[in-house]
């Protein structure tokens, strides 16, 4: 037999001989066959929850000290080893999280009775003792949800460092300016990066201001947010505990009816994700264009040469990193759209959406992560300029004219503009012809004075 019987409050049911997972786990594994599995950052939640509630029942005197040894024990072999096939359970099952929870229950109560046979533990009774799934689960949500912006905070401040060092290097490297697609007045390169770093070191600043908002959780509200079950002080007994476990300043939820059927925080906290991916699509396409090229389009930037380009015209280089960038950013803001619709589907005391919820949430903040430390490191380290281009641009631009208005008008100075397009012509050759003496033209119209960078 390639199995054994096992028993829950349903009745028997069949499970791998070996595995370590129980009954609640096998019979979700025979009904949601489908999807991706539940993600380990979330199982590693439970896990830190599990061995918390371990602790504070022990201290309260409603778990036997040996039983709790055996728990926290058998959570640190599990935390230290490599246990993924024990938790085969797939997004898309009880949106409350309940067969997940259970799942990690079942895990280390067998796990533990391997460990030491003289202790006996139970899923139920010992390891989920003073919880339910309806408030582990959005706890181990939080938990995951605040690591995940904590991992990626890190590869954000190294590419704003690196477009700073990249804003230093062309301070001075004066070019065209463009709005609407349309040539506009002098920019320094610099000028135009600092833009780009100024607009991540905003997410940056959203980031770390609300994902304060994280760190509340609403362990300790069991079924539907009053405490049922659960001793005096355990909800701040278990927060303390495990802020104590992960290093971090977690609290108690303000409202833990609204812990268990909001998930505000979580969807708040994404919609600066999203955010920060549209911005990383304005940044990679302005790089992107401005690297067009190398002989029909802007070339005014330098990429890095990763991979060919083309399995037909030799010697192609495409902007990849890019593409793989917006690619992510178009992700990230298709799971904000589902974030924001299961978050709306609160019913009563509970949200059932929740498994997907936190899925998609990690889901992004990892894919940006990943993202943007590639797109850093393979493609910003190396851009450089095309500094000939870039003057050859700048230098026949008709906006050199806005320099002249405020000395001829600014009607005069339209003519001049468009006289220059008509003749196909210099601007300072249809100026000098419209009145405007060489040396007004070179005392006025000077494209570095234009930026105000000496000011």
């Amino acid at each position: 037999m390639d199995y054994r019987i096992e028993k829950d409050s349903l009745g028997e049911v069949k499970v791998p001989k070996d595995a370590l997972f129980g009954p609640q786990t096998q019979r979700s594994r025979n009904n949601f066959k489908f999807g991706k599995l539940m993600p380990m950052p979330i199982i590693h939640a439970l896990l830190q929850i599990k061995k918390a509630a371990a602790v504070v029942n022990s201290k309260d005197g409603n778990l036997d000290q040996d039983k709790a040894n055996s728990i926290v024990n058998t959570i640190d072999t599990i935390l230290n080893g490599n246990y993924r096939n024990e938790f085969p359970l797939h997004v898309y099952q009880t949106g409350s999280g309940t067969q997940t929870n259970m799942n990690v229950n079942e895990v280390i109560s067998h796990l533990a009775e391997e460990l030491n046979s003289a202790v006996k533990i139970h899923p139920n009774d010992d390891v989920n003792k003073s919880q339910s799934s309806n408030d582990t689960f959005p706890t181990a949500m939080m938990i995951a949800a605040n690591d995940a912006i904590n991992q990626l905070l890190p590869t954000l401040k190294t590419l704003v460092q690196k477009l700073n060092e990249k804003e230093i290097a062309y301070k001075t490297v004066v070019k065209i300016g463009r709005t609407h697609l349309q040539d506009a007045t002098p920019i320094t390169f610099g000028q135009e990066i600092s833009g780009w770093k100024s607009a991540i070191q905003h997410d940056i600043d959203f980031l770390e201001e609300n994902k304060k908002t994280l760190l509340e959780l609403p362990i300790g509200g069991t079924a539907v947010g009053t405490g049922l079950n659960t001793p005096n002080h355990f909800d701040s007994d278990m927060v303390k505990q495990i802020s104590k476990q992960l290093n971090e300043q977690f609290k108690v939820a303000p409202n833990k009816f609204q812990g268990l059927a909001n998930h505000t925080g979580i969807t708040m906290v994404h919609g600066i994700l999203k955010t920060l991916a549209t911005d990383l699509i304005k940044v990679g396409n302005d790089i992107r264009f401005l690297a067009s090229g190398p002989r029909a389009g802007y070339d005014e930037l330098n990429i890095p040469s990763n991979e060919p380009g083309s399995s037909i015209m030799p010697g192609k280089v495409n902007p990849t990193q890019i593409e793989a960038l917006t690619m992510v950013g178009a992700e990230v803001m298709g799971n904000d759209t589902t974030i924001n619709f299961a978050n709306s589907q609160g019913n009563f005391e509970m949200n059932v959406y929740k498994p997907l919820i936190i899925t998609k949430f990690l889901e992004s903040a990892n894919l940006l992560r990943e993202s943007v430390e590639s797109f850093t490191d393979k493609l910003v380290n190396g851009m450089t300029i095309n500094q000939d281009r870039m003057n050859e641009l700048l230098k026949n631009s008709l906006m050199l004219v806005t320099a002249l208005s405020p000395h001829i008008g600014y009607e005069r100075s339209a003519k001049i503009a468009q006289k220059a397009k008509k003749n196909s012509t210099t601007l300072k050759v249809a100026a000098l012809a419209s009145g405007v003496t060489e040396e007004e033209f070179n005392k006025w119209v000077v494209a570095r004075d234009m930026t105000n960078i000496d000011r």
